[in-house]
């Protein structure tokens, strides 16, 4: 699936596909236009394409492998391709979760349980040598004879 084929798409299908809304992912796509430089070869897919397959390794949980067959590049061009995008969106510092300071504290009450499953004692019949000697002699009379 390219981008050009869902740009046109409602916004909740859009949503649907991507897991982002389509102003979040216009404004995902120009900071990887600002952020990654152009140098080199042209890439084969575009930005927009790039974002695209990084937001389907995201949100559909699909191997490399998978997603290297429906763009029709290498399996190592998607993980770098995925790292690159990753990294430009982490570095605009304009995506980014809140952390663990920001969230907010829940109403629910935890009730917590201990159980003490310390070791105990097992009480076993005591061995005696001279149990265990008469058996191994008898063993060894009975195979040579």
């Amino acid at each position: 699936m390219r981008y050009t084929e869902i740009k046109d798409r409602k916004p909740a299908e859009f949503k649907r596909l991507t897991g982002v809304k389509p102003a979040t992912f216009e404004k995902m796509l120009s900071v990887l236009e600002r952020e990654l430089r152009n140098f080199g070869r042209p890439p084969k897919l575009s930005r927009a394409d790039q974002l695209l397959m990084t937001l389907m390794y995201w949100r559909e949980y699909r191997t490399q492998f998978h997603i290297a067959g429906t763009y029709g590049v290498s399996e190592s061009t998607v993980c770098r391709t995925i790292k690159k995008v990753e990294d430009a969106l982490v570095r605009s510092g304009e995506f980014r979760l809140p952390g663990k300071k920001t969230l907010q504290p829940s109403d629910t009450q935890i009730e917590v349980i201990l159980v003490d499953v310390s070791e105990q004692p097992i009480e076993r019949p005591k061995k005696s040598k001279k149990d265990t000697t008469v058996a191994k002699r008898s063993g060894i009379r009975k195979k040579h004879r």
